[in-house]
């Protein structure tokens, strides 16, 4: 089988890098292109030394023409706002694209406006493209040219809050309580004071309280079951990857742990990547593999869900290549099989 060439473009941030890393396991692709416009002319692997022998590539900057030339499917890990006429060029060259910046992830340009603060420039594109929820849509993924891969925080969240609301037992009357922790890769690999070592190590904080961009996003896939409240709370953890959400699940009435549990695993039961565990999720059992493990737990008129994530594997990198696999129509779990990192 002749593998499917693929570029990655942002290729030295956290996410790009996750890419490459699981890219280069992946049986069906040969990497062909990585771009940084900073860093263009210089090795891949000076840059990222732990690709070193992994993937031998030279840094470029952005062109389309040459991008075009060498790659069938394009992976853009680019800045929020930075992706969108970028993305339609690489879209109407004929390319299937998958997008981790937010550019596509509203059906709105007014929300995006609202959200980003800049108009979006490629209005008509939002309509065609595809929230990459893989476990959620994975019918409309397989059809698509642009999947829009969905935030880390609202894939922690989405993915236990959807099986009670499909199956018909949240009280919308109610508002929806969502605490999630973040490692700190979750805020790039650009350095702030915020995220500075001596200023996140041994702390923990809540942050854009009430005003995080990922609210909007996780209230525009939920309502499309259900419409509803919530309270979003962000908080960065002193650690490197990982998130552990928190949901207080309002309940049209109160339902046993059996029932509770019935529910997630009909829902998920068959699904390679959500593990329905037993007690708490632990960040350390999924750190480095594309696993959402989720508990659910019955507490009267309300049921608390817990789920950990990788933030860059299955919150970013693991669930594009995911989409990638559908939209290919290759097996689902190809080059994403590895277990997570232990100790």
């Amino acid at each position: 089988m002749n593998k499917t060439r693929v570029a990655v473009i942002g290729a030295t941030g956290y996410t790009g890098a996750e890419l490459l890393r699981l890219l280069s396991q992946h049986p069906n692709v040969t990497i062909t292109c990585v771009t940084s416009e900073q860093s263009a002319g210089r090795p891949l692997a000076e840059r990222l030394p732990f690709l070193s022998g992994c993937a031998e590539l030279t840094l470029e900057a952005f062109d389309l023409a040459g991008v075009t030339a060498r790659a069938d499917f394009i992976f853009t890990a680019l800045a929020h706002t930075q992706a969108m006429d970028l993305v339609q060029a690489l879209v109407q060259a004929g390319k299937k694209v998958v997008d981790l910046s937010a550019d596509f992830r509203f059906r709105s340009a007014t929300l995006y406006k609202k959200v980003y603060g800049l108009p979006h420039r490629q209005p008509a594109l939002l309509k065609r493209a595809v929230y990459g929820l893989t476990e959620i849509h994975r019918k409309q993924i397989a059809r698509a040219n642009l999947t829009a891969n969905p935030g880390c925080y609202p894939t922690g969240a989405l993915l236990p809050i959807y099986p009670y609301l499909v199956a018909g037992v949240v009280d919308s009357a109610r508002e929806m309580i969502i605490d999630a922790k973040s490692g700190i890769s979750g805020a790039g690999r650009t350095p702030t004071p915020a995220t500075h070592f001596p200023e996140i190590h041994e702390g923990m904080t809540a942050y854009n309280i009430g005003t995080h961009r990922h609210q909007p996003e996780i209230v525009q896939a939920l309502s499309q079951v259900q419409k509803g409240a919530i309270l979003f709370t962000p908080y960065l953890l002193p650690v490197n990857r990982g998130i552990l959400t928190t949901v207080y699940l309002p309940l049209s009435q109160p339902l046993s742990q059996r029932r509770l549990s019935d529910i997630l695993d009909n829902a998920y039961g068959n699904e390679p990547f959500i593990r329905h565990v037993s007690g708490s999720p632990n960040l350390s059992s999924v750190r480095g593999a594309n696993f959402c493990d989720i508990g659910v737990f019955a507490s009267g008129r309300y049921a608390l869900l817990i789920s950990a994530i990788d933030n860059l594997v299955k919150g970013a990198a693991g669930q594009a290549i995911q989409n990638m696999n559908v939209m290919m129509n290759w097996p689902e779990t190809l080059g994403l099989k590895a277990p997570g990192l232990f100790p």
